[in-house]
């Protein structure tokens, strides 16, 4: 048998401004518990007054626009393909000639971190190079989601100060850096007036099934708390699963302020 059970918890239970310490009451041993088969984490109803005690996002789509100078279009982007195996020079030739041909903006993909055949400083700089050839060359402003993903914080703000100093204004991590990681990822971002994109990484390890893990419409709403600006939804084309309706969900969730019941959409 399968049902729906709604939890309240004492907002005093949790501390405040830290997703690792409400993430471990919600998701934790109540998800091993013996007497349980299965458990799904479907949504959450946060009070405004625990939401507050959390950073959230420092831009949004308006800081954006302003910022690529675009208005009444949407915003086009890729990722770098192939995503592994190319060198620094020709990966920073693809974006130059994808922002060339019409892009707003390249990204890089997950997986690209500081490998032998490409280390992350050679990838920075051509990219970068790429960005401002493509940019003088079109007269508009371009860019790349730059990977600060890393082994340890430490590299992470290594990397992001590095990105800085070249003259990109966006970095990005993956989800499975962790809460703390990507809380303190936010954090330098919003004080160096970077945008923080966030690839999701790992999320259908436990979203995907429909009877045990976390509906991923729940993550959105922790990495906006967390102070993340994008986030990598997914799409209903391609490689990747994605039911159109839920996909939909999964923006509304993103980007309005207020939500009304939406079955069909999951909300």
């Amino acid at each position: 048998d399968q049902y729906f059970a709604f939890v309240a918890y004492e907002c005093d239970l949790f501390e405040e401004g830290s997703i690792p310490n409400l993430t471990a009451s919600i998701i934790g041993n109540v998800f091993g518990f013996k007497a349980v088969a299965a458990l799904r984490l479907e949504d959450m109803r946060i009070p405004f007054a625990y939401l507050k005690t959390f950073q959230g996002p420092a831009t949004g789509v308006i800081v954006e626009r302003e910022r690529l100078n675009k208005y009444g279009t949407p915003l086009l982007g890729a990722t770098v393909k192939p995503k592994l195996g190319l060198s620094g020079k020709n990966y920073g030739r693809v974006v130059y000639e994808g922002l060339r041909g019409g892009l707003d903006f390249l990204k890089d993909d997950e997986n690209i971190n500081s490998q032998p055949f490409m280390r992350w400083r050679e990838r920075y700089l051509y990219v970068m190079e790429g960005i401002n050839r493509a940019a003088a060359s079109t007269g508009e402003v371009k860019g790349s989601y730059l990977n600060i993903t890393a082994a340890s914080m430490d590299e992470v703000i290594v990397r992001a100060e590095f990105a800085k100093q070249l003259g990109s204004i966006i970095v990005m991590v993956d989800l499975v850096l962790g809460y703390t990681a990507i809380q303190s990822a936010a954090i330098w971002a919003r004080q160096n007036d970077m945008i923080l994109h966030l690839h999701r990484a790992g999320n259908s390890t436990y979203a995907r099934q429909k009877n045990h893990g976390i509906n991923f419409r729940v993550i959105c709403k922790w990495m906006r708390m967390a102070g993340v600006d994008h986030i990598h939804a997914g799409t209903v084309v391609g490689k990747l699963e994605g039911d159109p309706l839920m996909i939909k969900g999964f923006y509304d969730t993103l980007l309005l302020t207020t939500l009304k019941v939406n079955l069909p959409y999951g909300i």
